[in-house]
């Protein structure tokens, strides 16, 4: 019990952010155009994504909602699968500690875009990167924790393993 408890205390405290970061995009940026941070390599740009990432699958706003749904329910069903350190040949509590962050990452992230689909039929993007003619679609917080998440899993699947 108590670890669940710190897994959605953390969760929420995570979700708390993208929705903050969220909210100040769309009261802070303008409607069409972007906020130039970094000339040439970053921009604070409103966008508002009727699709999921890359701006695939536009317009599907409910079945990406339920795709978001059906993943966390999975993911909490085969948490103990997926988040298990266990197995790792190490005496450290590291990679324990970083699966237990990628998982409030993830379900954070997971949230966040849900939260967004739900209540305003897009999800709120804003940070822009682009350096010369290369350009890396808008996202926000919870893109980036989901990302941040999956990374982190995939290092963990790579670390020895004890006999």
């Amino acid at each position: 019990m108590k670890t669940f408890l710190a897994i959605f205390a953390a969760t929420m405290n995570l979700l708390l952010v993208d929705v903050a970061t969220k909210e100040a995009a769309l009261r802070n940026l303008p409607a069409s155009g972007s906020v130039a941070v970094v000339r040439g390599f970053f921009d604070l740009a409103l966008v508002k994504n009727r699709g999921c990432a890359w701006g695939m699958l536009q317009g599907q706003v409910w079945p990406l909602a339920a795709f978001a749904l059906f993943a966390l329910a999975a993911i909490a069903w085969k948490r103990k699968a997926i988040f298990d350190t266990s197995c790792i040949a190490t005496g450290s509590r590291a990679p324990r500690l970083a699966a237990a962050v990628a998982e409030c990452m993830l379900y954070a992230g997971i949230l966040g875009n849900l939260i967004d689909r739900a209540f305003r039929g897009f999800v709120v993007d804003m940070f822009d990167f682009h350096l010369g003619g290369s350009h890396f679609p808008c996202f926000n917080v919870a893109d980036a924790y989901i990302t941040i998440a999956a990374a982190t899993l995939v290092v963990l699947s790579l670390l020895p393993r004890r006999e």
